[in-house]
Order: C-alpha cells, then sequence, then structure tokens
C-alpha cells in the first residue's frame, strides 16, 4: 500500500508547507492525523494532486493540536467525513466534529477503518503528568504489518507490543512517525531501537517529536532499511 507523506518538518520541494505534526495518506482515501495548519496541508495535497473528493476517513492519533489542527479545513471542504478518535478525547474536540458535519467513530479497540486498514484503539499514555490516549494505524499487507505513530506518547515499543499482541505470529514490515524520543537520553534511545531489532522490524521511519539523536540512531542501526520522511514523498507497506 502506498503512503504518501502529506505533513511533516521536512519536504522534497521547497514548494511544500513544512511545520509541526505529521499527516500520511494511506492509498486515496485514509488519512491519518492532519499536521498543524488547515490551509497549508489542503495546499499540499493540491500541490501533490491528492483528491479530497476520494477521501472517506480521517483517524486522530491524539488530541493535541499539531495532529488534528488541519482537521477543521478538511470538514468544511468535505461534510460527512468519518472521524476516528478515542473514547478518551475531549469533549469540545467530538463536538467540534458534530459541528462541521463530520461522523465521530470512537475506537475504545482494535477496528477496521477500511480494507486492510486497522485503528489500535485508544492506548493509555502521558503528557506533561496528565493521561494521554492515542491511537495508531496498523496495515496489513503481503510485506507484513506496518504501524503508523502521530507521537506514541504511551511509549513506542508499547504500541508495538500492543499490534504485536493483536496479529500474532505476523511479521512487522515497518513502523514510521513520531515516536516521542526527544527527552530520552543516548543509552535510552539505544536500548529503544535494540528493542526493534528483538522484534525484528524490518524498517524503521522515526520523524516529527522522534527527535535527531533517536533519527541518527535508527538511520545507523537500520542503513538501507530507514525510511526518511519527507512531505511529498510516497512510502510503500
Amino acid at each position: 500500500m502506498r503512503v504518501k507523506v502529506l505533513f511533516d518538518k521536512y519536504a522534497v520541494s521547497k514548494k511544500l508547507y513544512t511545520g509541526w505534526g505529521v499527516s500520511f495518506l494511506l492509498g486515496d482515501n485514509v488519512l491519518f492525523d492532519t499536521g498543524e495548519n488547515g490551509s497549508w496541508l489542503v495546499r499540499n495535497m493540491r500541490m501533490l494532486k491528492v483528491d479530497l473528493s476520494k477521501l472517506k476517513a480521517v483517524v486522530i492519533s491524539h488530541d493535541h493540536w499539531d495532529h488534528q489542527g488541519g482537521l477543521w479545513e478538511l470538514l468544511k471542504k468535505k461534510r460527512g467525513l468519518m472521524v476516528y478518535s478515542c473514547p478518551g478525547f475531549s469533549v469540545e474536540f467530538k463536538d467540534k466534529v458534530k459541528q462541521l458535519k463530520g461522523k465521530i467513530v470512537e475506537s475504545a479497540g482494535f477496528k477496521r477503518v477500511l480494507g486492510d486498514i486497522f485503528v489500535t484503539g485508544e492506548i493509555a499514555g502521558e503528557y506533561k503528568g496528565e493521561y494521554m490516549p492515542e491511537q495508531a494505524i496498523v496495515v496489513k499487507s503481503k510485506k507484513g504489518i506496518s504501524v503508523i505513530t502521530g507521537c506514541a506518547h504511551p511509549g513506542i515499543v508499547k504500541m508495538i507490543e500492543k499490534v504485536l499482541d493483536k496479529f500474532d505470529g505476523r511479521v512487522i514490515y515497518s513502523v514510521i512517525g513520531g515516536f516521542h524520543l526527544m527527552e530520552k537520553d543516548r543509552r535510552m534511545l539505544e536500548l529503544i531501537a535494540g528493542r526493534f531489532k528483538e522484534h525484528k522490524i524490518i524498517k524503521a521511519g522515526p520523524t516529527h517529536c522522534s527527535g535527531k539523536t533517536a533519527e541518527d540512531i535508527f538511520k545507523r542501526k537500520y542503513s538501507a532499511d530507514f525510511i526518511s520522511i519527507k512531505v511529498g514523498k510516497d512510502i510503500y507497506v
């Protein structure tokens, strides 16, 4: 399956908007996260020839401005979109989706979104001492299982192991997205990258809140199997 990077901190061209947060298009009709700014996201979609009319569902990883910031512009442009949230998202978030005629789907556990695309459902995490519910996207393909994360506040290894428990015996082909490792020391980063190898994850693509040190460590450990994430790039999982 093709995963097109629509928003992140780097891009393949200066004509594309970049910023904080991520957004990935899976195939033609499922969007994961929406970055920090709706007009920037829509501009990138237009530049990358993404057909908004084909979009059927948007999955929001967690209720932070840099992951749901672009959602409101999308809902204004396409009414009736399915919006996959966690039950623990704020009432304000859910009410705003409904006001803009979006259809909220709360995923407490694993749920199929479309075809071979699933959400993990709510996984308990923490941010600044407060509860932070988060979910990831899981894609099944001939290559194996791929996991896409927004920020991985529950812990990237914890989220991967949650997926492994559900898809027992399946190979994890790739893990991409925000790993939330910016504040970890080098020793911990080496241990986490080592856990990826222990779980026999074939490819890794940390970005966004992963931090440069973590990205460098994963790049060294994964070499040719390191996935560089940039707006405008197509990744096949």
